[in-house]
C-alpha cells in the first residue's frame, strides 16, 4: 500500500514513483509513437483523414468513461472489504488475548501464539507462499502437514484446546462461549479471504474493457491528427494515460491481497498482531513494526 500525504503541485508534475505511470508507460510509447505516424501521414498527404469525425469517439468515449468506472468501483470495493476483514482481524484478535487473561500461562501463551501462526499462515496463502513455513515459529504443526488447508488446521487445534478446557472445568461454559464467538470471526475473516482471493473479476468483462480502451487509444490520433497537427499528442496522451491507467489501477486493487504497491500491507498487519499478542504476554523484545519502504507498505 502506498503511504504517502495528499500530492502538491510539485508532486503531481514530477512524481513517478507511486504512482501507475511506470506500469503503463510502454502502452503510452506504443500510442505515442502511433499519434506520430498519424500526424506525419496528415501532413504527407491533407485531408486524408478529413472524413473521420470526431464526434463518435466523444461518445464512445464517454460510455468508456463510464464502464471503466463501473469495473474500478467493483475492484475498489474487493479492496475495502479485504481491508475491513483485517481490521476485524486484529480486533478479534485483541478481544480473544483479552478474554483469556485469567487462564493459565501455558495454555494462554500456547492460545496467543496460534492466533499469531493463524495471521502468518493467512497472509501466506493469500499470497501464495508455503503456510508450513510461515506458521512454524509459532506452531508445531507436526505430521499433519499434508493438510489441504493448514491455516484453517492451527484454528481447529485452538478450538479442541478450548473444548478441552472447558471440559476439564479450566473455563466455564460462559466464558467458552465469548471466546468461541472469536474463534467463530477468525473463521468468518479466513473464509471471506479466500472468497475474494478465489473469485475474481469476470475475465470476459476485463478482456471487454481492455480491448475497447486500447482501439479507442489506437483511432483517437487519426481522427484528430488532420486538425491539431503535433499538438494532437497532447489530448491522445492524456486520454491515454487516463484510460490505462484507471485499468491498470483496477487490475491492481482486483487482488487486494496480492505485493503490488496498491494492494493491502498484509505483513505489516500481522506484524500488528504478532507485536499485540506478545506484548500481553508480557514480553519486551517485539519485533519492530514495518515501515514503509519507499512509500510503499508491504
Amino acid at each position: 500500500m502506498i503511504v504517502r500525504s495528499q500530492p502538491s503541485f510539485q508532486d503531481i508534475i514530477f512524481t513517478v514513483h507511486g504512482s501507475i505511470l511506470p506500469r503503463i508507460a510502454r502502452r503510452l510509447a506504443a500510442i505515442a509513437v502511433v499519434s506520430v505516424i498519424a500526424i506525419l501521414a496528415a501532413q504527407a498527404h491533407p485531408g486524408i483523414f478529413a472524413r473521420i469525425s470526431t464526434i463518435p469517439f466523444t461518445l464512445i468515449g464517454i460510455a468508456l468513461s463510464i464502464f471503466m468506472s463501473f469495473r474500478n468501483n467493483a475492484c475498489y470495493a474487493r479492496w475495502w472489504e479485504g481491508r475491513q476483514l483485517w481490521g476485524e482481524l486484529i480486533i478479534s484478535a485483541r478481544s480473544f488475548a483479552r478474554e483469556t487473561s485469567l487462564l493459565p500461562d501455558e495454555d494462554r501463551r500456547a492460545l496467543l501464539h496460534s492466533i499469531c501462526g493463524f495471521a502468518c499462515g493467512l497472509t501466506a496463502r493469500l499470497r501464495g507462499e508455503d503456510e508450513i513455513a510461515a506458521i512454524a515459529p509459532w506452531v508445531d504443526i507436526g505430521p499433519a502437514t499434508k493438510s489441504p488447508n493448514v491455516t484453517n488446521l492451527v484454528l481447529d487445534r485452538m478450538g479442541r484446546r478450548l473444548l478441552e478446557l472447558k471440559q476439564t472445568g479450566v473455563i466455564t461454559p460462559i466464558h467458552y462461549a465469548v471466546v468461541a464467538e472469536d474463534m467463530r470471526s477468525f473463521g468468518k475473516v479466513q473464509g471471506a479471504c479466500e472468497r475474494i482471493s478465489t473469485t475474481p473479476v469476470p475475465f470476459a468483462y476485463s478482456l471487454l474493457l481492455h480491448r475497447t480502451a486500447l482501439i479507442f487509444c489506437v483511432m483517437l490520433p487519426f481522427a484528430l491528427a488532420g486538425s491539431l497537427d503535433w499538438w494532437t499528442l497532447l489530448p491522445v496522451l492524456l486520454t491515454a494515460y487516463t484510460f490505462f491507467g484507471l485499468d491498470a489501477l483496477g487490475h491492481e486493487l482486483e487482488d487486494p491481497f496480492g505485493v503490488e504497491p496498491n494492494c493491502l500491507p498484509l505483513y505489516a498487519m500481522k506484524r500488528t498482531i504478532e507485536r499485540d499478542m506478545l506484548s500481553l504476554l508480557g514480553e519486551e523484545d517485539l519485533p519492530p513494526p514495518l515501515e514503509p519502504h519507499k512509500s510503499v507498505l508491504s
